[in-house]
């Protein structure tokens, strides 16, 4: 008589596991990188009889991503955020899709700034400061210290 175990259906990829030093060897982090994802939330283990860290395949993609996202600038907390309803899952190109949206007008509003900044500081730059009343980042009289603590000419649309 066979005895039926709850894995049976499963393909054998979807049963294997990966070590910590397998997972940060194919992923191309530290291992002290996966143990602090892991502190974050952002990917899980599970323990094995021997009380290793023991990691799904699919833990892979899910690093991929937090290598990506981290890359382009997006706290941590925001990964987290996002990719908290997908814990454990291999996403499909529509949750890829919806993901990375959520992310594009953010670093599209990053990319403004950040152009806009490279842009005022060449003629800046170029200038040593000599010319003041031309300076697009100067603050006279300290006028945006009135807004409040920062710097606030960096954040205007």
């Amino acid at each position: 008589m066979a005895t039926e175990h709850p894995h049976d259906d499963l393909p054998p990829e979807a049963m294997r596991t990966l070590t910590v030093g397998e997972v940060a060897r194919r992923a191309g982090v530290p291992v002290s990188t996966l143990h602090f994802y892991e502190t974050k939330g952002l990917i899980q283990s599970t323990r094995s009889g021997g009380n290793q860290r023991r990691y799904a395949p699919v833990v892979l993609r899910a690093i991929a991503i937090i290598k990506v996202a981290q890359r382009t600038g997006i706290p941590l907390q925001e990964i987290h955020e996002a990719m908290s309803r997908y814990q454990g899952a291999k996403l499909s190109a529509a949750e890829w899709r919806a993901l990375s949206s959520r992310w594009r007008e953010d670093l599209d509003a990053r990319i403004r700034k950040l152009t806009r900044l490279r842009d005022e500081l060449d003629s800046c730059i170029g200038c040593g400061c000599l010319s003041l009343s031309d300076c697009p980042l100067r603050n006279p009289d300290d006028v945006l210290g009135e807004e409040g603590p920062g710097p606030r000419i960096l954040d205007r649309p």
